[in-house]
């Protein structure tokens, strides 16, 4: 897939864990661990949203495009 989904990266640039992200953006455990790991098929914006206000970036520090 040509996304590419950095989640990991940011978080670890920030030193968060991810339970402490899944707490701060209400998402399940399961359901960060699916985005983080590139295998999920879509997000939402407020979601997105939800991520970047947590860890302080932009949608573009998490998401990439590479053909």
């Amino acid at each position: 897939m040509p996304i590419i989904v950095n989640l990991d990266v940011m978080m670890a640039k920030r030193k968060m864990s991810l339970n402490e992200l899944s707490e701060k953006v209400d998402l399940t455990l399961s359901n960060l661990s699916i985005l983080k790991t590139g295998k999920a098929k879509a997000v939402r914006f407020n979601t997105l949203e939800a991520i970047c206000k947590a860890l302080d970036c932009q949608p573009g520090d998490i998401l990439e495009y590479r053909e």
